[in-house]
């Protein structure tokens, strides 16, 4: 009796390990920012604390590599990301950068232009949030809002 309750209990987890075990990790981070920014290193932490794994590179001019990844100056931050073959520019949340990689959207990437209060990284203690839209672009310069926060 005991072993008829117990094996299917035994398949339903072998039925749920094998399904977490085919979830796709998720694609580590690329970020360049500067060595001073403060509020790029809170950004890094918000998006190991989502679950990504997160490496730096700091350089005094980032120029080149906005160049580089085609980051139209209306769509610049203070730091800039690569993750899945993404651009992503500036205090992106991370659930939308998951949403992204979940889409696979035919962009080059997202960003959040400026950095406004209360983004990821940029929360001000007592102040509100800025409301601000997380913007996708491609590499011809065409945007549209990806998000609204």
């Amino acid at each position: 009796m005991i072993q008829n309750r117990i094996a299917p209990l035994f398949i339903a987890l072998l039925i749920l390990s094998s399904c977490q075990s085919r979830q796709e990790a998720l694609p580590e981070v690329a970020v360049y920012k500067t060595p001073t920014c403060g509020c790029c290193s809170k950004w890094v932490d918000h998006m190991r604390e989502a679950g990504f794994t997160v490496n730096t590179t700091d350089l005094d001019d980032l120029s080149s590599i906005k160049d580089q990844f085609s980051v139209a100056p209306e769509n610049q931050s203070c730091h800039t990301a690569v993750v899945g073959g993404y651009v992503v520019e500036g205090h992106v949340p991370a659930d939308v950068v998951r949403r992204m990689l979940s889409e696979k959207p035919d962009i080059a990437g997202i960003a959040v232009p400026g950095m406004p209060i209360g983004s990821p990284g940029m929360e001000v203690e007592g102040r509100p949030a800025d409301r601000y839209d997380v913007v996708a672009f491609d590499k011809n310069g065409h945007r549209h809002v990806y998000a609204k926060r």
